[in-house]
Formats: C-alpha cells, sequence, structure tokens
C-alpha cells in the first residue's frame, strides 16, 4: 500500500476550518485525496457508500470535529465504533473544545489523537506534521 492511497475525510461544518486544514496539508505537501463532510450523518454515507455519496475506498483518516449540526462528533464515534465494518477507523479530533468531558468521552471510543483548533498557526502545522507521521510508521487497515 503506498502512503497516498490513504484518504483524509475531514468532518466539519466550518468552511474557514475547512479552509485552514486544506492549507496546512498543502504546506505540509500531504496530497492526500481530501473528501469534506459537513456532519456526522454525511460522513457515515461517505463512509458507507450511502445517500448519493460514493463510498470512500479504504484505507482512510478521519479528522472530526465534535460540534456540528444533525449528528455530532461524539455521535458519529458512537456510531462508527458499534459498526463492525468501520469500528477500527483512525480518527483524530479536532475541535474548538478544550472540556476534559469532550476529551474524556472522545478517548473512550478510541480516538488516535485530539487536536485543539486554536492551534491554527505553527502549532497546528506540528499537528498535521503529526498526522504525517502517523500513517507512514502505523500501518493502516485496508
Amino acid at each position: 500500500m503506498n502512503n497516498d492511497d490513504v484518504k483524509i475525510l475531514l468532518v466539519e461544518d466550518d468552511e474557514v476550518d475547512i479552509m485552514s486544514i486544506e492549507r496546512a496539508l498543502a504546506k505540509k505537501r500531504i496530497v492526500n485525496g481530501l473528501i469534506v463532510a459537513r456532519d456526522g450523518i454525511e460522513a457515515l454515507d461517505f463512509l458507507r457508500g450511502t445517500g448519493d455519496q460514493e463510498k470512500i475506498v479504504r484505507p482512510n483518516i478521519i479528522l472530526l470535529d465534535l460540534n456540528m449540526p444533525r449528528m455530532n462528533g461524539l455521535e458519529f464515534l458512537a456510531e462508527i465504533r458499534q459498526d463492525s465494518i468501520l469500528r477500527d477507523s483512525i480518527v483524530f479530533v479536532l475541535t474548538t473544545s478544550n472540556s476534559d468531558e469532550d476529551r474524556c468521552k472522545a478517548y473512550a471510543q478510541n480516538i488516535a489523537g485530539y487536536i485543539l483548533k486554536s492551534n491554527v498557526g505553527e502549532g497546528f502545522v506540528d499537528a498535521i506534521t503529526m498526522l504525517d507521521f502517523y500513517w507512514k510508521v502505523v500501518e493502516l487497515p485496508k
């Protein structure tokens, strides 16, 4: 498997945050396919190939916001962890929430990392660098 085959599913409803993440990925020359879902329901459609969405071919990494309409990030995490096909998905939470309760709930759902969006400068780019190293070191599920 080539690391360029890894798709990134960004589950985010804020257009400014989407553009910031795209810039950070480009700055680090991470050119993997980026697919954007605006909430947990649309993300599930991409992962399952339901609705009007074409199914994302695995492997993939999910970058997940917690605060979204219709289905928030914690509800999305609970849903994929109960799904026998999706339960081993690699998920990094990207959020404005510095709440210990949110952090604990997210880690209880076996996330790979919790990254605060307040690190929009070099700190955020460092987080994106960590993602790049992550899939270079860890064997991703097929």
